[in-house]
């Protein structure tokens, strides 16, 4: 799949989103839609993980604080299973603390995020991490 970056966006690209926060997701959802990329949301971990071995996203942003599934639990799973290892994991969390970060990259994660995250923040993790893009 070769994603045209100036002409449409990062058309075609799916991209996961798992947050509890319905707002966090819409946000994602809409700016991530306007680039041309083929979103996809979850609520928690769980439902994530079904997701991901059925629609194999690009690359997936989680949230930290998730009821059941926590988002380092979340990224423990998706890096341990070889088929997902390579998939780009980026933490998000209201929380912008060096343990936090810390705890990210020991589970897998290429890149933390604050909440709230700018569209600039997206799209500049999608491009760092994504090597079709």
């Amino acid at each position: 799949m070769n994603l045209n970056i100036n002409g449409n966006g990062l058309a075609g690209l799916k991209v996961m989103v798992i947050d509890d926060s319905k707002t966090i997701r819409r946000t994602a959802e809409t700016l991530l839609k306007k680039e041309g990329c083929d979103v996809l949301t979850a609520v928690d971990g769980f439902e994530a993980l079904a997701k991901i071995s059925d629609q194999k996203p690009a690359i997936i942003f989680v949230d930290i604080m998730m009821p059941r599934l926590d988002g380092y639990q979340t990224c423990a799973l998706i890096k341990n299973n070889p088929q997902f290892r390579g998939t780009p994991v980026i933490m998000l969390s209201s929380k912008d603390g060096l343990f936090d970060k810390a705890r990210g990259r020991i589970v897998g994660a290429e890149q933390y995020l604050t909440k709230p995250f700018t569209r600039d923040e997206l799209l500049g993790a999608i491009h760092r991490h994504v090597s079709t893009v």
